[in-house]
């Protein structure tokens, strides 16, 4: 595909902050000591990176060297704060997080390790961190190249160590402890597992573990497993030493409601307008600049392949090569368990296990404080893993057996098997040994061919299901990792796609209670409304999958207005107003006014009012989940009212929608006004995007780093999903990068990556994609050589440099 303006215009970017030209692309020459021969980089106008390097080990290492050019602080974070050496730079409030990260990094044997994610992936690791290093060693020797929110920051970038890449395990998608603890306090509570939300999938009895108080579990007895994730905050000022202390580290604001998910799909010839497949793919994770994602393209020698990945991580995971494409959406394995144990009255450091005392494992660390000495922490782990948690009044202690932190569980790294291979087969042998996190990968190669594989480490529990704590006295192990080859799998169905939106999508003829998998799922929303549209089109085009990924039809919503018409009432103005409502198309759009109505009804009123009558004993992290994630388990007890509801539940949620309905009516009118023609939902729906560090600059840096606000389409129900924080409406979750790739006719697939591509608030291509992402649009995902070049605005030749 030749590119020009009018290109740009048929794709739908004429409204692009940055606009089409055939002016000369800017040239530099940059000496790189590490790099053993000539290479280039073209950056493209969306400032999308193609690496060309004459062998892998240089492709992989200016993928490096330009993860550090565009996103050097947002990758030194990730390696700090995931091997707990933040205090170090940023003073003594942060000890603490520290040695909770220390506590969920691997300790394991390294060769064992790096062995599991394939024969190239330690070489190209070393690569890709000798690349990072050389561009860190350049901008400690030349201020001009250090990026500006290491000024801010008040510290200098760290040096990287081959291993760090799978030492960070703290960054990895999983929360089943969570669960398992917030069960717990229901069956405290009223004795019971038969729980309404969070709903269980498949039907099952939860199995309770013989021996175990469940009231005595304590609710903040997961505290250091949040602390390790949660992610890091900036006061205005640095602390120092001990003076000036902070609360440099909390959850953020709607950290425990955003449940990452996603959507893929993937589409066969047979279906597909083009005749070959389109895949479709959009990661859902928190809102925040710079994006999560990066997209880079790297080419040599028997390497070619372009996508999206984590900055921190080498290859490419979503994206695809001269054959095959590959999506990603999370498939949700019980990854975790909660371990209690008695522990010794004369020795807590000894747990009963079995017949006698098992000695706990006890490493004392140092941990450097910037403005002050080392201070010395120390890390208990059981055979099941980290100790979260002791009560020397109860002799109790808790340990987090997780699968992130097994041989073999760095988040993502097993996407280093797959990135040349050649066709579904390939992949689905490369994704038999994938780890962490559990996911859904839709598959496409070249010769027509699509597939769905969900991958990772399934724990085989034989006495338990994975749903509650249990005692850790050896009654309760795990039996190994279920074989790859025994999960769900399919190739070319005759449907014509696949869609995966982190659902409950085992077929009716798996066999989960042989090999269960897990019993919590996110309900049918987006996927029900994904297959709605797919089945509706004869012949899906590459725009149709565009139109898909930025739609705002709620599924639930349609539901309960079309529910809410059947309800009468005597009085009149309620009557209109319902009937007003439900006369709502279910689009919730910024534009719409019953939109803005319907989620501040939904949001603050009816699912306040269903879990006040129906799920009381509920705790309130798994109120934020079931809310979030169960939205259609909530309209099913609407719809089909039960004793849940009262001893009259039909009149009971007739009530309950009428009373919920009239209190969400005046609230309205308060936060937009009483006039309902000037509704709108992104009144008061809106997206904000904040750097870490925006607290300590000045009024007009802040004004760089931070991005929008703006109106907001969307909820968290939709598929273009845009979770929001229901105190503030702000959006908190949904899908910063998007791509829509042509499989096999490579130019004609798009992209965005939002707010853009650097973390540099003062490079142009910081947030110039922020127009194109907030309005549904894309740019060309560019592959071929010609077509690239005619896209270059910065071309960087890269030659190599005396020493290492």
């Amino acid at each position: 595909m030749k590119v020009t303006p009018l290109v740009l215009l048929a794709l739908g970017i004429a409204n692009a902050a940055v606009s089409a030209t055939q002016e000369s692309p800017a040239q530099s020459r940059i000496v790189v000591k590490g790099l053993k021969a000539k290479a280039e980089i073209l950056v493209d106008q969306w400032g999308v990176p193609h690496i060309y390097a004459s062998s892998s080990a240089d492709a992989f290492f200016l993928q490096g060297w330009n993860a550090a050019r565009d996103r050097l602080w947002q990758i030194d974070m990730w390696r700090r704060s995931g091997l707990g050496e933040l205090a170090a730079v940023l003073g003594e409030k942060y000890v603490a997080k520290d040695r909770a990260a220390r506590l969920f990094s691997y300790r394991g044997d390294m060769r064992k390790e790096w062995a599991a994610y394939g024969p190239e992936a330690r070489r190209s690791a070393e690569a890709f961190v000798a690349g990072i290093n050389a561009y860190v060693a350049a901008a400690k020797a030349d201020a001009k190249l250090m990026p500006p929110e290491f000024r801010l920051a008040g510290y200098e970038p760290a040096f990287w160590k081959t291993d760090d890449v799978v030492r960070v395990r703290n960054h990895t998608i999983a929360f089943n402890v969570r669960l398992q603890v917030g069960r717990a306090q229901m069956v405290c509570k009223d004795g019971s597992t038969n729980q309404f939300l969070p709903a269980i999938a498949p039907s099952w009895k939860p199995i309770v573990p013989e021996g175990l108080d469940f009231c005595s579990i304590p609710r903040n007895v997961l505290d250091q497993y949040s602390l390790a994730r949660a992610p890091v905050t900036f006061p205005e000022k640095p602390a120092i030493g001990a003076e000036g202390q902070h609360e440099g580290v909390r959850l953020a604001e709607g950290q425990e409601s955003v449940i990452q998910g996603s959507n893929n799909w993937v589409i066969g010839p047979s279906k597909s307008a083009t005749g070959r497949p389109i895949l479709a793919n959009d990661p859902h994770y928190f809102e925040s600049v710079p994006s999560p994602f990066y997209i880079a393209h790297l080419s040599a020698p028997g390497l070619n392949i372009i996508g999206s990945g984590d900055p921190a991580l080498p290859g490419i995971l979503t994206g695809h090569n001269e054959s095959i494409a590959i999506g990603m959406t999370i498939f949700w394995i019980a990854q975790e368990d909660l371990y209690v144990y008695e522990t010794d009255p004369q020795n807590p450091n000894r747990y009963r296990y079995r017949d006698g005392w098992e000695p706990m494992r006890v490493e004392h660390e140092a941990v450097a404080v910037r403005g002050g000495p080392r201070r010395e922490v120390e890390l208990k782990f059981t055979r099941h893993g980290p100790v979260v948690m002791e009560d020397p009044k109860l002799h109790r202690a808790y340990a987090v057996r997780a699968t992130w932190l097994d041989t073999g569980g760095a988040f993502l790294v097993g996407s280093m098997r797959y990135q040349r291979a050649k066709n579904v087969e390939e992949v689905a042998a490369a994704l038999k040994h994938w780890g962490d996190p559990g996911i859904n990968h839709v598959v496409a190669d070249t010769s027509g061919k699509i597939g769905w594989f969900p991958a990772g480490l399934t724990p085989i529990r034989p006495n338990t299901d994975g749903l509650l704590p249990l005692p850790g006295d050896g009654r309760y192990e795990w039996s190994g990792y279920l074989d790859r080859d025994l999960l769900p799998s399919e190739v070319n169905p005759s449907r014509g796609y696949i869609a995966t939106a982190n659902n409950m999508n085992l077929s009716k003829d798996y066999p989960y209670t042989e090999r269960p998998i897990s019993f919590f799922w996110i309900d049918n929303a987006r996927f029900g409304r994904i297959t709605e549209v797919l089945e509706g089109l004869p012949k899906v085009s590459l725009h149709d999958a565009e139109r898909l990924q930025n739609e705002y039809v709620t599924v639930p919503g349609r539901r309960l207005v079309r529910l809410l018409g059947t309800i009468t009432t005597p009085d009149r103005q309620l009557a209109e107003l319902v009937q007003w409502l439900a006369a709502w198309d279910a689009n919730a759009n910024a534009t719409s006014a019953q939109a803005a109505l319907y989620e501040v009804w939904l949001s603050r009123h009816l699912i306040p009012g269903v879990f006040a009558k129906a799920a009381g004993s509920l705790p309130a992290g798994l109120r934020v989940i079931a809310s979030d994630l169960h939205t259609l388990h909530i309209v099913d007890l609407l719809e089909h009212p039960n004793g849940r509801l009262g001893e009259r539940p039909q009149q009971a949620r007739d009530e309950l929608m009428l009373s919920t309905l009239t209190a969400a009516f005046e609230e309205t009118k308060v936060l937009l006004g009483p006039d309902r023609s000037t509704w709108q939902w992104g009144k008061l729906a809106t997206v904000l995007f904040e750097h870490q560090l925006s607290p300590r600059a000045n009024p007009a840096e802040r004004a760089q780093m931070n991005v929008g606000p703006a109106p907001k389409s969307g909820d968290v129900n939709v598929v273009g999903m845009a979770e929001y924080d229901p105190k503030t409406f702000r959006t908190i979750g949904g899908a910063s990068f998007r791509m829509v790739l042509d499989v096999g006719g490579w130019d004609n697939s798009v992209a965005v990556n939002n707010p853009g591509q650097s973390g540099d608030w003062t490079s142009p291509h910081y947030r110039d994609l922020f127009p194109l992402w907030i309005s549904g649009q894309y740019f060309p995902l560019l592959y071929s050589r010609s077509a690239i070049e005619q896209a270059t605005t910065q071309r960087i030749t890269l030659i190599p440099g005396a020493g290492k």
